[in-house]
């Protein structure tokens, strides 16, 4: 999705700067809708001092790639920790020699602007049999924010076309965990790289931590390009726990479900159109797109909006019971 603001920069959830100078006398707290970020965070445990007092052990790090790859299902020596998929994004043009890059869209915006600033011709394509001649290929699924699933099938064939001539698949999967899609982590074909998010997840964005999962050489690239210690140790020791926490995952699946069912309902009682996403975020377009968001607004609740389709906007998932309150009375009203 093309979510630039009129001067070219690219907008994001969680701004609530920008909707406080929107909306200066909107009633607080703000309820924030403006992100995919699960609004139930994992319990995470207290790191021990010495977390934050010493440098992460090698160790360290290779038990957290190693808890990823089993949440992932993924071998171990595949996996590579950052500090957040955005990082991963911003690194990976630096790592070939500029070229063509086709991202399928519209989509998270980051990809395309990364690559364009690391000297490639980017464009945008529809269908992923359009990628023709490119170098580098970038596929979100499920995609941000129509909730778009591209087959596993169809991602190998282009891997395959790809890797033929040099080139590189990029798929983001940073929604796919409480998704029932199809992952690539556990057989990443040649040529290919996976992101997965934590943060979105586990609802622990602060903690910036993300993980690429990719067969030789991206893998070696990578760590090479990341360099020592990128992973704070408290991310480390969070990152681990959770992780491993199966149960927790499952329950988030179920539950968030519930919500994303509940949104729904909500947004279509108030004229809403469903067009996608997932359980974590929910997409709709209405007869008034900017009216709705200019109305939220002024009740204190800032919701994704895009600028080159103003029928639409984005719904994360509210928090607690008194949110939702708010937002179903934000939504009845007229």
């Amino acid at each position: 999705m093309a979510d630039e603001t009129a001067d070219g920069a690219i907008r994001h959830g969680g701004d609530l700067g920008e909707a406080s100078l929107l909306f200066p006398r909107a009633p607080e707290p703000w309820i924030d809708l403006s992100t995919g970020i699960n609004p139930i965070p994992y319990p995470w445990p207290a790191p021990e001092a010495s977390a934050f007092t010493r440098l992460p052990a090698k160790a360290e790090l290779a038990a957290l790639e190693a808890a990823a790859a089993a949440a992932y299902g993924a071998p171990p020596e595949r996996v590579v920790a950052a500090p957040g998929t955005q990082a991963l994004i911003d690194l990976l043009p630096r790592l070939r020699p500029p070229g063509r890059v086709v991202v399928l869209g519209p989509t998270y915006a980051e990809h395309a602007a990364a690559w364009a600033r690391g000297g490639h011709a980017v464009a945008a394509v529809a269908d992923l049999r359009d990628i023709g001649e490119a170098d580098v290929a970038v596929v979100v699924t499920p995609n941000n924010p129509d909730g778009r699933v591209v087959p596993v099938s169809d991602l190998a064939a282009a891997a395959a076309g790809l890797a033929a001539r040099g080139g590189w698949l990029v798929v983001d999967e940073a929604f796919a965990d409480l998704e029932p899609v199809e992952s690539l982590c556990g057989a990443v074909p040649p040529a290919c790289l996976v992101l997965r998010s934590f943060g979105k997840t586990y609802g622990l964005a602060g903690l910036r931590l993300g993980f690429a999962v990719a067969g030789e050489p991206l893998v070696g690239l990578l760590r090479r390009g990341i360099g020592p210690w990128a992973v704070s140790g408290p991310a480390i020791a969070v990152g681990r726990c959770a992780l491993a926490d199966a149960a927790w995952r499952h329950e988030a699946v179920a539950a968030r479900g519930r919500d994303a069912a509940r949104l729904d309902a909500l947004l279509e009682r108030a004229g809403g159109r469903i067009v996608g996403g997932t359980r974590l975020f929910r997409t709709a377009d209405f007869p008034d797109g900017p009216g709705l968001f200019d109305r939220l607004g002024r009740a204190g609740i800032f919701v994704r909006r895009f600028e080159a389709t103003p029928a639409r906007l984005r719904f994360g998932l509210p928090p607690d019971a008194q949110a939702w309150s708010r937002l179903a009375a934000a939504l009845r009203e007229r």
